[in-house]
């Protein structure tokens, strides 16, 4: 699975502006508005596309309070679109694990004896997940969110049938890598559609809170399916069954609309033309012009060079390519210890990934908490509110620990003179370690880099999806070496090393972000921005002046 941001989501192949500045009348001169020369916040493109301008057309925008901004939707309407979004998650980040408690008799089947080839219907699977922020993102911004959503969606469907009737093993790792192409857009869309929708830092924060739980919730309900079908029914039923969530989610996704706002305000545009032929009226994207070379240089060539210069960028994404790697080792080391050690069900090994949920579930009510702690904080005019190290990473000071804590906890009570629900109940800790570690940083990722949060984000998210492929193959040998204290003791040793990266970046992470070449280019851009606005008002202010002059004097002159 791909976390996003909870900050406003952008692609990789366009960190895109907002687009209500624009009045739906105003006109586009050559020292007009540049759709795409400007960031959200009014800097220049990070993208450095070229705009056409257009003297002689009107260019259209959001009017104030406009019924058609995204923004200014019914909350009974997001909160539907919020809904399915979450539901095309939860089961895209469920196939993800479909397989886990049904490998025993899937490779039974295709005669395959290698206890590492076990590990590759959920390697290949998160291989295909790479491709989430290097495709849909970018994909999602030229063509909106609505359609991609649906189309892949579909194909993650008709992939997932595909697996259940595959005749070979072959066949069904190649529809399993296929499934994991798929999945990566609704991670990567979902949350660009929370972007679009929430416009208020608090309200999107605690939506994508939400998404983010789906994240962890979708993959722990799949043991679940696979453990009992699989025993029961076979094991092609565990992907029967995930086709028909699949479909019933389908259902509700077609009524999608539409929320990208750049793809809006063409459609906008269109229908003025069509409605006056004569009406001279263009879209802000329909001035756009970015080159091939331009997109794949964002898209693939700036995250390698942010993952290779930025420290922020490397060690976040390492940090959290462990705690994803470790995540998915899960459902190699759950059967391990309770399968196979407490003789416990597969079905009802399953149940044991139930005390992860839960504490998802608690990180979100703290990520609540401290917003709402936070928001205070900022009315009062408390200082350290107005820090982004303060802001974000007290979460990730505590969730490391948790982290850390649970796989000792695990390793420790794993034994059989020990009842089986003291090592399970370790999960709620490292439930919360995860969530929070993962809201905290990957916000702090975006407050640092701004426009450029795409890229940095593309790059951890690639860094993770690339380590839980590879670090699970270990997991059966690890633990037959090591043994289940020694495989979690390296784990939790690892995961409390990693516990220092939130402090540096509390200490030094303004002197970090002081050297970095894309945070000094962020500065000089808001202080160029600053000028301008600066100079702006002064002009403005010059004019009004003038007006009341000149409407003194010809008082004076009736009088």
């Amino acid at each position: 699975m791909v976390f996003s941001s909870p900050s406003r989501t952008v692609s990789p192949a366009r960190e895109r502006p907002e687009h209500h500045v624009v009045d739906t009348h105003s006109t586009a001169t050559a020292a007009g508005y540049a759709p795409e020369s400007r960031d959200y916040r009014g800097g220049p493109s990070p993208i450095g596309s070229r705009t056409r301008s257009r003297t002689d057309h009107t260019l259209v925008g959001w009017k104030t309070g406009d019924p058609e901004n995204p923004h200014n939707w019914s909350t009974l309407k997001k909160s539907f679109i919020l809904f399915v979004g979450v539901l095309l998650l939860l089961n895209t980040a469920m196939s993800s694990s479909l397989p886990s408690m049904a490998i025993p008799n899937i490779t039974a089947e295709f005669g395959i004896s290698s206890s590492t080839a076990h590990v590759l219907p959920i390697s290949v699977f998160l291989i295909g997940y790479i491709f989430g922020p290097l495709i849909w993102g970018p994909l999602s911004e030229h063509y909106g969110r609505r359609n991609l959503s649906v189309i892949t969606f579909a194909f993650f469907c008709l992939f997932t049938l595909g697996c259940a009737l595959a005749p070979s093993w072959e066949s069904f790792l190649a529809l399993r890598m296929l499934c994991g192409v798929a999945s990566g857009a609704p991670i990567t869309i979902v949350a660009g559609i929370i972007s679009d929708l929430y416009d208020e830092h608090r309200t999107r924060g605690r939506a994508i809170a939400i998404f983010m739980c789906g994240t962890v919730w979708g993959p722990l309900l799949a043991p679940l399916v696979s453990g009992y079908t699989s025993t029961s029914i076979g094991w092609r039923w565990t992907f029967w069954v995930g086709l028909i969530c699949g479909a019933v989610t389908l259902c509700p996704a077609i009524w999608l609309p539409e929320t990208f706002g750049p793809v809006l305000l063409v459609r906008r545009a269109q229908r003025m033309r069509k409605k006056q032929p004569g009406l001279r009226v263009v879209a802000p994207r329909e001035l756009e012009d970015t080159s091939i070379k331009q997109l794949l240089s964002v898209v693939i060539m700036r995250p390698i060079r942010m993952f290779a210069s930025e420290l922020i960028v490397t060690a976040t994404s390492v940090y959290l390519a462990l705690v994803f790697a470790i995540f998915y080792m899960s459902f190699q080391a759950y059967p391990i210890i309770f399968r196979d050690l407490y003789g416990i069900s597969p079905g009802n090994t399953g149940l044991t990934y139930l005390p992860v949920g839960l504490g998802s579930v608690l990180a979100l009510c703290m990520f609540w908490f401290w917003d709402h702690y936070l928001e205070r904080a900022r009315r009062r005019g408390a200082s350290w509110a107005k820090r982004e190290e303060f802001c974000r990473l007290p979460l990730a000071v505590l969730g490391g620990p948790f982290l850390a804590i649970s796989l000792f906890w695990l390793g420790l009570s794993s034994k059989a003179s020990i009842p089986f629900f003291v090592p399970m109940l370790s999960g709620i800790s490292f439930g919360m370690g995860h969530v929070l570690l993962f809201m905290s940083l990957l916000n702090y990722l975006t407050d640092s880099y701004e426009i450029f949060a795409a890229s940095a984000h593309a790059a951890a998210s690639c860094c993770r999806s690339i380590l839980a492929a590879v670090l699970p193959l270990a997991t059966s040998h690890l633990f037959s070496q090591l043994g289940i204290a020694g495989a979690c003791a390296l784990t939790g040793g690892l995961s409390a090393v990693m516990c220092v990266i939130p402090f540096i970046f509390i200490f030094k992470g303004p002197a970090i972000r002081a050297r970095s070449k894309f945070c000094i280019a962020l500065r000089e851009q808001k202080e160029e921005m600053q000028r301008r606005l600066d100079a702006e008002r002064a002009e403005s202010g010059a004019e009004q002046r003038r007006d009341t002059d000149a409407k003194k004097v010809g008082e004076e002159e009736k009088s």
